[in-house]
């Protein structure tokens, strides 16, 4: 069940002062919803400030307030984020992480590792993680943090205690109830065939182009911007530099609009699921009555095999597959017969 931060950190804390911590939690919840300012607000209440706690000179509780989660990092707290192009945790990073719950703390204490985007790790890294959490050195504590915690290996889920935050966006926002619209009304003419599957493929590639031109126009704006400010006080080379680090924010960002599309694909799929197993908890409830029909013509086996393949194009993009024809050859054996 999901529960406010506020209601998720109380529980924790509490479970802290009883010696009742567990050594690993996994909190989830859309984007906003505090899932970052949680684990900072773990790591402080585990690692206290030096400066914190105590009264002010009219008796009142000194508050300190919450850092940035990156401002916490420190020897005996580790973070672990996505990195490089494909935007992947590697097991070169989940290996020193665990070099870090192996050190000692000077005056004891915690150690505590933080997975961000925890969903974005390999199958190499999650494998080498499960190991840490099978056996977890002696006062570790670990936070993995994720939107998308259907993406974890399910002996890692096994193994966290699960904190579901509520609110942030959803799934509808950010251009997702557009895409869901889109999806819909293909799917309402046919599901199931080469030409469905292509028609399918032809919605999702027009929202990554809308996606792109917004990434490279923002990026040659604000190139733009730099070009006018600074010509005459600078040399031409510092400004190339700023023109291949603006290519690259513009490529950070359509791939991180792309990784989005796809997660709205991806729980648009998990509905059909959800619909044929009857169970609940839809990401996109408005659209019920239409995947409730595509579902009962779906097997259960056929509908697993579908997110299997759109998995499986997910990593494939990953890598230096040449987009347009991974994309071609994915949504065929995704949606397709």
């Amino acid at each position: 069940m999901a529960t406010t931060a506020e209601r998720a950190f109380d529980l924790i804390s509490s479970a802290h002062q009883r010696g009742r911590l567990a050594h690993a939690f996994l909190i989830s919840g859309a984007v906003g919803s505090g899932k970052e300012n949680l684990a900072a607000r773990i790591i402080q209440a585990v690692k206290p400030p030096n400066n914190s706690g105590g009264m002010d000179l009219f008796g009142e509780p000194i508050v300190v307030a919450t850092p940035a989660l990156d401002e916490l990092e420190s020897g005996a707290v580790k973070l672990l984020r996505p990195h490089s192009k494909s935007r992947r945790i590697t097991v070169d990073g989940i290996r020193e992480l665990e070099h870090t719950m192996h050190l000692s703390v000077p005056g004891g204490g915690y150690k505590i590792g933080v997975i961000l985007d925890a969903d974005r790790m390999n199958e190499q890294a999650s494998n080498a993680f499960l190991k840490t959490l099978e056996e977890p050195p002696n006062q570790t504590l670990l936070l993995l943090v994720t939107s998308q915690p259907q993406r974890l290996l399910p002996t890692i889920l096994s193994r966290c205690v699960s904190i579901k935050l509520t609110g942030g966006s959803t799934m509808q926002s950010a251009g997702g109830d557009r895409l869901v619209a889109a999806l819909n009304a293909v799917a309402k003419r046919g599901f199931g065939t080469p030409l469905a599957a292509l028609q399918l493929k032809a919605v999702f590639t027009q929202f990554l182009a809308e996606i792109r031109a917004h990434a490279e126009a923002a990026a040659k704006e604000a190139e733009k911007e730099e070009i006018a400010a600074y010509r005459d006080a600078t040399d031409g080379s510092w400004l190339k530099e700023r023109k291949i680090f603006h290519e690259a924010a513009a490529e950070a960002e359509y791939l991180d609009g792309r990784a989005r599309l796809f997660d709205v694909l991806s729980a648009w799929l998990a509905d059909l699921l959800r619909l044929k197993v009857r169970a609940g908890g839809l990401d996109f409830p408005d659209s019920a009555n239409l995947l409730r029909d595509l579902a009962e013509k779906e097997s259960e086996a056929r509908l697993l095999r579908r997110m299997d393949a759109l998995e499986s194009l997910r990593r494939t993009l990953e890598t230096n597959a040449f987009e347009t024809l991974a994309l071609e050859v994915g949504f065929l054996e995704s949606f397709g017969p």
